[in-house]
């Protein structure tokens, strides 16, 4: 909260000083509104860190009473039972609740006075229906209908949101729930046109599919006629709920058997000299595919100077097409990019030097490193780092083979949000800052591993800094399968 206060604070003076702000009376009133808001959220901050000076005063007195007796006469007062219990109660426990206390960021508790009306909830959704975007124009709709259920005062009424969420519901292909919802808006309105006009048409449709199903039965048929999508929204996802869940921390539990097989240990880089005195330190986060995780592996001033590298390059972050293989943006990446090149800073060049030798993996055929940035929001849906058999050009400029594999470092911690999951198999991989990750994309016979489709979750609270290293084929020949010694 205070942060937030600050922060506002800091960039009101660079947005006074635009020339363009005074040519606006309009915007000038906003800036009024803006420091109300401000004096605002301050006096709820100091009202929750007086409510908690207040929990740790009476705790201070408590303790103040309770001591003063028992200096009187230590050994006496420690010679009864329940003083000497209470006192290794209290030093076990409730001084670490105390120090809990006093560490608490109130912020956390405040509540702000911020929240998103029905009419907010029906704009967003009237966004997503306009683009095509069905899955969570249902949500948001879905959202409004319940605020305006449990009494919420607005211009929206239930006829009109239930409009967009039954014709929603039905591009999905759920017609038992868009007839529902359908039946349900009548009862509202009975006279309502596009309504009725829906409730026969998803009555016909329903009959005909019956029809249908009968007849292939009569046929005997194995085969039954099942409801077609009319639509597919633009960022259509077959396994997003499983990637939402996985954002939302929860994640699918290995047996205990396969958890045996996860292990800590520390990697010499297969006895490179680099690392035999202080070997890294490595932790199993995922079986199949292998993920790795090294612990504090870059530190915090070779992230401050890669930051600082990055940051006057920062532009919004793209992809390769993988039919023209040019670069592009696109709506499920949501972030910010630069690339470092190791000849420009010794630091990057040390970095990738590391990442080589604990990987063995050859650097010189390798992408630059990337360095991204996600505000709240930013995300990266589902995708694969390596190129499929569909995309025989993905890569053909750069004239290094596929991506064999994936090094990603994580530069800050993450308040909520930003993991990277993988809903192929149900793995969670949460920010650490000072750690990375690593993974193969290709098996030894070249061939793609699907089960490394992964995702950034989008961040809820914070901010999100991570470079990776993309590692290509070329280069590795006598490291994938084999190596020069075996050769010899």
């Amino acid at each position: 909260m205070i942060g937030y206060i600050l922060i506002v604070v800091i960039l009101l003076p660079q947005s006074l000083a635009h020339p363009g702000f005074f040519t606006s009376i309009g915007q000038m009133t906003d800036l009024i509104h803006t420091e109300k808001d401000l004096v605002t959220s301050l006096k709820d901050y100091i009202k929750a860190e007086e409510d908690k000076l207040e929990q740790i005063k009476k705790w201070a007195e408590k303790l103040d009473r309770l001591t003063s007796t028992a200096t009187k006469d230590p050994e006496g007062f420690v010679g009864h039972p329940v003083n000497a219990f209470k006192l290794m109660k209290r030093l076990n426990t409730e001084w670490s609740e105390l120090e809990n206390l006093v560490l608490k960021d109130m912020s956390d508790g405040v509540k702000h006075k911020s929240f998103l009306t029905v009419e907010d909830c029906f704009e967003l959704g009237k966004v997503a229906y306009t683009e095509a975007d069905y899955y969570h124009t249902e949500l948001w709709m879905e959202q409004a209908l319940r605020q305006l259920d449990e009494g919420e005062v607005s211009a929206i009424d239930k006829v009109s949101v239930l409009d967009y969420l039954s014709y929603a519901v039905y591009q999905q292909g759920d017609l038992d729930k868009a007839l529902l919802l359908t039946k349900k808006l009548l009862e509202l309105d009975p006279e309502h046109q596009r309504a009725n006009g829906n409730l026969k048409y998803f009555e016909y449709i329903m009959a005909k599919e019956k029809d249908d199903n009968k007849s292939a039965s009569d046929d005997q048929s194995d085969q039954k006629t099942t409801p077609k999508k009319k639509g597919v929204a633009v960022d259509y996802l077959p396994e997003r709920q499983k990637y939402e869940m996985l954002c939302r921390g929860e994640g699918i539990k290995m047996t205990p058997r396969r958890q045996k097989k996860l292990f800590c240990r520390y990697h010499d880089g297969n006895r490179n000299p680099k690392f035999i005195l202080a070997p890294a330190k490595q932790e199993d986060e995922w079986d199949k595919p292998r993920i790795i995780r090294f612990h504090d592996i870059i530190s915090d001033a070779e992230i401050e100077i890669v930051k600082d590298l990055a940051k006057p390059r920062l532009r919004r972050a793209t992809i390769s097409n993988p039919i023209t293989g040019d670069l592009e943006t696109v709506h499920y990446r949501i972030s910010k990019s630069a690339w470092l090149s190791g000849y420009e800073n010794p630091v990057v060049s040390r970095i990738n030097m590391r990442i080589q030798d604990l990987t063995g993996l050859d650097v010189s055929t390798a992408e630059e490193l990337q360095v991204a940035n996600y505000g709240v929001g930013g995300q990266y849906e589902p995708h694969f780092d390596f190129a499929r058999k569909d995309e025989p050009d993905a890569f053909k400029e750069l004239g290094t083979g596929n991506r064999i594999a994936t090094w990603l470092f994580y530069m800050s911690d993450v308040s909520a949000g930003g993991a990277t999951v993988f809903p192929e198999v149900g793995a969670s991989v949460w920010p650490k800052k000072g750690t990375a990750v690593f993974w193969y994309n290709l098996f030894a016979s070249g061939e793609g591993d699907y089960s490394t489709r992964h995702a950034a979750c989008p961040v809820l609270v914070g901010n999100k800094w991570v470079s990776n290293k993309w590692l290509h084929e070329r280069g590795q020949e006598f490291r994938r399968p084999c190596t020069l010694s075996e050769l010899e």
